[in-house]
């Protein structure tokens, strides 16, 4: 029976072995800004880290709370409240306590522990509402679903905290953009798959509620499988310590924080960058609002709209992360910009050939291009963060410019009135606007590669 260094020594060759065929390239294991004794340990740390995304990236897809949460409730009769509280409790309450999360992230000198008890705790929650569902309807299924929502989305918030600071300790700047790329890519064959079996799954003449019932069910236990297995592979990342100045009082030292807003030009610019991006996130479902009105609405439009995103996720990630690691700002950019096209050019049709929109070519051309702006942005600003940030500020700078973020995207329910006085058509004029500052707010970042 092999003893644990030969199994060790072992394990180390396999994660060199892969991480020099991702990198493609000769200096497979140069280092860049971070710790000389994590440079050995670099392949391994990178590649556990980018099973641990693929994971959760496939949980994510699984259980999408503009998607696929708001179908098990619509399916279960529970009151619509509940479905407009699902984007804004699941994407917010993951960003507003990360002000005060990173003092306590910051504390410790190894932080992956946070992470891994932020992702158990992400399918504890998940596993709680399948007896929700099973047993509950109504105002009691919504409530639990949401209570467990935000429980969960606290727990995600723990986890961005941690893992940029793990990253930014334990995989060099060229690397990050394309691990980040490389999983979404995955994620999405994954999307893909799931998109395709829902489609499949909407033709056939089945009992519906016992029949939908039972796929949420194992929707929900999927997922929740595969935070806890990413939960495991992050807890063997060899994560060297860091600094832990800085981790005082959570309110005091949260509030001098916020004074990197004031005092850090460049990392105010990303975070009013950030903000602005926050078009291309809402662009989609009000795009589908307006090619709904026009077409069917049949029943394949939940697997229609995850084929669509995963094909974007698919063939676009890896082109945002490769070159995130060398114009990350740009990456932005370009991402406001096609998010910005996409809008105009449906507005266009709307006003002069409305048919067209009920088109399932043009529609799903649209809802791809609006999810590759968005993979654009996201991995793009992600990217930019970690690599502005250094190992003294990287959680400070994670938490100050989610916890702001957070605010605005909470208000963001703002345009469900907007939609509601002056048509759909008015919020994508906003959108617009807003993807058009953000074009120029991140061209004109400087570079941090």
């Amino acid at each position: 029976m092999p003893d644990q260094n030969t199994t060790a020594g072992f394990e180390r060759d396999i994660y060199g072995r892969f991480y020099a065929l991702i990198a493609e390239e000769e200096d497979a294991r140069v280092c860049r800004d971070i710790p000389d004794d994590a440079c050995s340990e670099q392949p391994a740390a990178f590649t556990l880290q980018l099973l641990s995304q693929i994971l959760t990236k496939i949980g994510d897809a699984l259980t999408s709370s503009r998607i696929v949460l708001a179908w098990i409730l619509a399916s279960l009769a529970a009151p619509a409240i509940y479905l407009s509280l699902l984007v804004p409790v699941r994407e917010s309450l993951s960003l507003l306590p990360q002000l005060f999360v990173a003092q306590r992230v910051r504390q410790h000198a190894i932080r992956k522990g946070f992470w891994v008890a932020g992702s158990a705790t992400q399918a504890a929650c998940l596993l709680g509402m399948v007896p929700a569902i099973l047993w509950l309807r109504g105002h009691a299924l919504g409530l639990a679903v949401i209570c467990l929502l935000a429980i969960f989305s606290l727990a995600r918030g723990v986890c961005s905290v941690a893992a940029k600071d793990v990253l930014g300790k334990t995989v060099s700047k060229s690397r990050r953009g394309r691990l980040s790329g490389l999983a979404g890519s995955v994620a999405g064959l994954v999307t893909l798959a799931v998109a395709a079996a829902l489609m499949l799954y909407g033709s056939l003449d089945t009992p519906r509620e016992a029949g939908d019932t039972m796929l949420f069910v194992v929707l929900l236990t999927v997922s929740a499988a595969a935070w806890l297995l990413a939960a495991a592979l992050y807890s063997r990342i060899p994560e060297v310590p860091g600094a832990t100045g800085g981790g005082g009082n959570a309110i005091s030292e949260a509030l001098r924080s916020l004074a990197l807003l004031h005092s850090d030009t460049t990392f105010r610019n990303f975070v009013i960058a950030r903000i602005l991006l926050i078009s291309t996130a809402f662009a989609i479902p009000y795009l589908v609002l307006i090619l709904r009105a026009n077409g069917d609405g049949d029943s394949y439009d939940l697997g229609a709209l995850l084929l669509a995103e995963g094909l974007a996720a698919l063939l676009s990630a890896p082109f945002w992360g490769y070159w995130s690691d060398s114009a990350s700002h740009r990456v932005m950019a370009a991402g406001a910009a096609i998010s910005v096209l996409t809008l105009a050019g449906t507005l266009f049709l709307q006003g002069y050939a409305p048919a067209l929109l009920g088109s399932a070519l043009i529609g799903g051309l649209l809802i791809f291009l609006c999810a590759v702006a968005h993979q654009g942005a996201r991995i793009g600003r992600k990217t930019y963060l970690v690599d502005m940030a250094d190992s003294g500020n990287r959680a400070s700078y994670t938490a100050v410019s989610n916890t702001v973020v957070g605010v605005f995207l909470f208000s963001g329910a703002g345009l469900g009135v907007l939609d509601a006085t002056f048509g759909t058509s008015s919020v994508l004029w906003l959108l617009i606007a807003a993807g058009t500052l953000g074009i120029l707010r991140s061209a004109s970042l400087p570079r941090v590669d």
